[in-house]
């Protein structure tokens, strides 16, 4: 085996996976105390019989509950106003029962809801900078959608919308679930268009985290294992094939471990565009993170061949296209335009829209560029110039 390299693994939520484990949530909410905060969606939570199920169980177990509901990406002033509104009631444990942005909504919460102060206090880049000593309440995640990871991470995205407007971290090992529960049921039934947008999210941050400079072997194991069960099940699960609880598994399982690999290795451009771009546009995350994967892909690949031929990541695209490739082939070019032209294949199959569908035009790209020099550029693969971010962006206008 080759040196292994000096790395760190952070806190883990409790995971408990696998179909029917959504009736385990009263229970494991009851160990908490006998007061939840469940924060959910707008209303497809309450629509399904998994609402019926969950509110009759708290009830068995003698669990009273209030209820908050986020109906698109959370805001510091949505935080804010339910920590005020939550922060003098004994509330023993926050229930996030939804997709990213409910997940994330109550991330913070929960991590306010004992201070009562407001997360501007903490928001990385647009806050005070004040540091967050916790503690949390105790917080619960189960994801209903797949594509985010954000049950198994420590930082929870709120966005503000406009021409000032950003998309921030409140970050901190505190917040980090304390159980997350992934019951792949709960993918049953989700559109089509949201499951292709979420689950070219979990690919991506699959992928972005492999590549990463900042990937060890642990976090290379899990996204190889994930980028596996999603290749095996996703394009089955969202059409509806006969083996959909086994294929829902598996990408419920792939986008999992993506929350685990971000957290742990970072991720790389197409993460830092998509920041500016959800908080200027009306671009949900995943398309954004689809639509600009392949080129992302193509623009690293010809950096990495002029910048260090013998960069990990050059053998990992590789190993990728050979997943997606037919057996016998091995010559690493061919691999590498396998794997673009395949990514380009998904994203024209999934039907993910283009930015100029979102209002975002040829002007607008220096600001977008400007705004992308975050930590995920940090562990792209390649160093990119501001003209290569530039590309990346015109090739999906």
């Amino acid at each position: 085996m080759d040196f292994i390299p000096r790395f760190e693994l952070a806190r883990l939520p409790r995971i408990v996976f696998g179909v029917g484990q959504a009736d385990n949530i009263p229970g494991i909410v009851s160990a908490f105390g006998e007061r939840a905060l469940l924060v959910t969606g707008g209303r497809s939570l309450m629509e399904s019989d998994h609402w019926e199920r969950l509110v009759t169980g708290l009830a068995q177990h003698a669990v009273t509950w209030g209820q908050v509901k986020v109906e698109e990406e959370p805001s510091p002033e949505l935080v804010d106003l339910v920590v005020e509104q939550y922060h003098r009631e004994k509330i023993d444990v926050v229930v996030a029962v939804g997709g990213g942005s409910v997940l994330d909504a109550a991330k913070a919460i929960a991590g306010l809801l004992p201070l009562g102060n407001s997360v501007m206090d903490h928001l990385e880049g647009v806050g005070r900078a004040l540091p967050y000593r916790g503690p949390a309440t105790p917080f619960v995640a189960v994801p209903t959608t797949a594509g985010t990871g954000s049950e198994a991470t420590k930082n929870a995205v709120l966005t503000r919308r406009g021409e000032s407007g950003f998309k921030k971290s409140f970050r901190h090992d505190a917040l980090v679930a304390h159980t997350a529960i992934i019951d792949p049921l709960f993918l049953r039934g989700c559109p089509r268009d949201l499951m292709a947008a979420q689950g070219m999210d979990a690919f991506t941050q699959l992928l972005e985290s492999f590549v990463s400079r900042r990937a060890n072997p642990i976090t290379d194991a899990l996204a190889w294992s994930g980028i596996q069960a999603f290749v095996e099940g996703f394009f089955s699960a969202i059409e509806g094939d006969f083996r959909a609880d086994e294929d829902l598994s598996r990408v419920a399982y792939a986008s999992l471990m993506s929350g685990i690999c971000l957290a742990h290795a970072g991720l790389g451009s197409v993460h830092g565009l998509a920041s500016p771009l959800g908080a200027h546009y009306p671009i949900p995350h995943g398309v954004a993170c689809g639509t600009l994967l392949a080129e992302a892909v193509d623009i690293n690949i010809r950096l990495l061949q002029q910048q260090d031929r013998g960069s990990p990541a050059l053998l990992k695209y590789a190993r990728v296209g050979s997943l997606l490739s037919s057996p016998g082939v091995v010559d690493q070019t061919l691999l590498h335009e396998h794997l673009v032209s395949t990514l380009r294949r998904w994203i024209e199959a999934l039907d993910i829209r283009r930015l100029g569908e979102f209002g975002i035009v040829e002007e607008r790209i220096p600001a977008l560029v400007a705004e992308s020099w975050s930590s995920n550029m940090q562990s792209n693969p390649a160093v990119m110039a501001e003209e290569d971010v530039a590309d990346l962006l015109r090739r999906r206008l």
